[in-house]
């Protein structure tokens, strides 16, 4: 079931309750790809760092360690010791994005894995079974991510088959949720809106997959390669023709100026690689602006991260140490990173809720936005 409980203009305050507990959006969902976090950060760090929703991937389970053997261990919030909603994307970007060694025919895709290149055929049905095996709270529908320059020909003959996978996940699903072995009978599914940058194709779209009546519906094939205003623009026009009591998904996106922004267009979950991907490399969020540790200027800083914070890293450490630990490969450096660069995203999105509570996030999001604008801190 999906609550809104506040509104400012487009923007929304919500409730999503689900098998594995309630979601508060606007939420970001942590990206564990393969059952875990980059960084060596375990699920008792996620509860410490306020995480709600833990996001894996079907693709990279299916290959190793295989979806059978996670099904055969109780499935994955057993396997990983997470009792709170976890979302599995499709696999349907990765499959897509193996390009040169994929096949698509109408049943689905042919492609070899990226570990050991065994051939691997995966469509519709095989998505939902993995999913299902996984037992998820959330699944993703399987799709063709068509890259967002494509041609419009190619574009639209793209969404007119995603059309038709959809429908094929959610018969499939149906199935699979009144089998008698079935680990979570109430999994949800997801549908992905497509259609590149075509705001034409992309209405359309929505209009059909709206009809579907799914669990909740994603933006997905945005922050590939076009501008952000570009996406924000698709945003704008797709977003309110996608049902509004149900939760929408802006798929892969993205820095904290564009969580800001999509959530101003209607937003209610988000995930990205960034904040792991940044902190593995000495790269930080603060309220400030980015950080990066390998700078000199933090060689003597006895302070934390950011003054205030409340991450495992900020509480008790330097930056100098940390800039030490990271300067040393040691693994500690990168992960007391990753958990700040989490915590604070985490954080902004708590704040986000509470300005929407509020009746404020308009101004919430000026502040922020420019308080965020410098690219490195200078003190």
């Amino acid at each position: 079931m999906y609550r809104i409980l506040n509104t400012e203009g487009r923007a929304k305050r919500a409730e999503f309750h689900t098998v594995h507990g309630v979601i508060q959006t606007p939420v970001f969902m942590n990206v564990g790809t393969v059952a875990a976090i980059k960084g060596a950060v375990s699920t008792s760090d996620l509860e410490e760092i306020k995480t709600q929703v833990e996001l894996s991937n079907t693709y990279h389970l299916h290959v190793r360690p295989g979806d059978e053997v996670i099904k055969k261990l109780g499935g994955l919030h057993r396997f990983m010791s997470w009792d709170k909603p976890i979302l599995t994307d499709s696999g349907g970007f990765q499959v897509f994005s193996l390009a040169g060694l994929r096949k698509i025919k109408e049943e689905g895709v042919t492609f070899r894995s990226h570990i050991d290149g065994h051939k691997i055929f995966m469509g519709p049905e095989e998505s939902m079974r993995i999913q299902s095996n996984l037992a998820s709270t959330i699944a993703m529908a399987f799709d063709e991510c068509a890259p967002s320059k494509a041609d419009r020909g190619y574009v639209q003959a793209s969404v007119e088959r995603t059309t038709r996978w959809l429908k094929r996940c959610l018969l499939e699903l149906d199935r699979l949720n009144g089998l008698e072995d079935t680990i979570n009978p109430r999994q949800l599914l997801f549908g992905i809106n497509q259609g590149a940058v075509y705001a034409d194709i992309r209405i359309e779209h929505a209009k059909r997959i709206a009809d579907l009546d799914l669990d909740g519906y994603a933006v997905g094939g945005l922050a590939v390669g076009e501008t952000h205003e570009e996406m924000y623009h698709i945003l704008e026009e797709v977003v309110p023709w996608l049902p509004k009591d149900k939760p929408t998904y802006l798929m892969g996106v993205g820095t904290p100026a564009n969580i800001l922004e999509g959530v101003e267009r209607g937003i209610d979950f988000f995930d990205c690689v960034y904040p792991t991907r940044n902190g593995r490399h000495g790269h930080l969020y603060t309220n400030r602006g980015k950080l990066n540790l390998f700078n000199a200027r933090y060689e003597l800083d006895d302070r934390p991260i950011e003054e205030g914070c409340g991450c495992p890293a900020c509480r008790r450490y330097s930056r100098a140490y940390i800039r030490h630990l990271l300067k040393a490969k040691e693994m500690l450096g990168l992960r007391l990173c990753v958990l700040h660069n989490l915590y604070f995203y985490n954080t902004m999105m708590e704040e986000i809720r509470e300005a929407l509570e509020q009746g404020r996030f308009a101004a919430y999001k000026k502040k922020k936005l420019e308080d965020m604008a410098g690219q490195d801190v200078q003190e």
